[in-house]
């Protein structure tokens, strides 16, 4: 089953997602995509996570193309401009990638390359507009093109962000553009995220929650001091700290927050940051 189709038919869809190499040995890489394959509706591959360099998010999907593993290619605005934008979603289609993840991006003082010069020449809604625009045949500037996509468009939505007014204005103007899916940041308060699912249960779109897997109290403060849109409760981080063992209490809490979001959810889209094979501990816990 093809995501595209997964997005239609399933009730609960399953995505994760890999950060490419820091350099070009793929064979952990492709060792974790075969792992997850049998899991997951499609592999999110991050672009530049954080502004940390990687091997090509562009790359790294192929690569799982050739493996008959369905990528979700993440494309952000920070490091490309228009031009470059356009010219890589097309070379993204030619190679067999059908779903795209359009992304802002990070800003470069969170990353390791902070004399970087970043980009932004659109934002996330104008990149939308840009691959519907590409779907019906046409570049942003309205020349027809010489053959053009159908790409899955997709977009993040942080459910707990504050003011909420601002995600929600957001998230309309994403599906005006063209998102049919999304993929929220992390999640912790599920009492606001099922609000912000009634309110979103208008809108013919598939929502996926964001389940990080928080695997000690350094993860848990240093994700609340340098990651924008994720903010880990006192709460769970006191939990951390009282644990024996950090990383099955970080898989059971994982596996708990699934299992919830299943009564409400269009499904969950879990990060596991390098230690990926603890999604499908965390799958299996859960009853999935």
């Amino acid at each position: 089953m093809t995501f595209r189709e997964a997005l239609e038919n399933k009730d609960f869809i399953i995505t994760a997602e890999i950060c490419p190499p820091k350099g070009t040995e793929i064979n952990d890489f492709l060792r974790k995509g075969r792992l997850l394959k049998r899991y997951i509706d499609a592999i999110n591959i991050t672009d530049n996570q954080s502004a940390v360099m990687r091997l090509s998010s562009l790359g790294a999907s192929a690569l799982l193309v050739q493996e008959s593993i369905e990528p979700i290619f993440q494309i952000t605005c920070r490091d490309r401009n228009r031009l470059a934008l356009q010219s890589d979603l097309l070379g993204a289609w030619v190679l067999g990638i059908r779903n795209v993840l359009a992304l802002t991006g990070d800003h470069v003082i969170f990353g390791n390359h902070k004399e970087a010069k970043p980009v932004f020449d659109v934002d996330s809604v104008h990149l939308l507009q840009i691959i519907s625009s590409l779907n019906k045949g046409y570049d942003m500037m309205g020349t027809k093109l010489k053959g053009g996509t159908d790409f899955v468009a997709g977009a993040v939505v942080a459910p707990e962000a504050e003011p909420v007014e601002l995600q929600l204005m957001k998230f309309e103007k994403k599906i005006k553009a063209g998102a049919v899916f999304f993929q929220t940041q992390a999640v912790f308060d599920l009492k606001k995220v099922e609000k912000f699912y009634r309110y979103a249960s208008s809108y013919p779109v598939k929502i996926m929650a964001g389940v990080l897997l928080i695997k000690s109290v350094k993860m848990a403060h240093f994700l609340n001091e340098r990651i924008p849109g994720v903010k880990v409760p006192e709460s769970l981080i006191r939990d951390l700290e009282n644990s024996s063992d950090p990383m099955r209490y970080a898989i059971r809490w994982a596996s708990e927050q699934v299992r919830s979001l299943r009564d409400f959810a269009h499904g969950v889209h879990l990060m596991a940051i390098g230690d990926e094979e603890r999604v499908i501990e965390v799958l299996e816990k859960a009853g999935i």
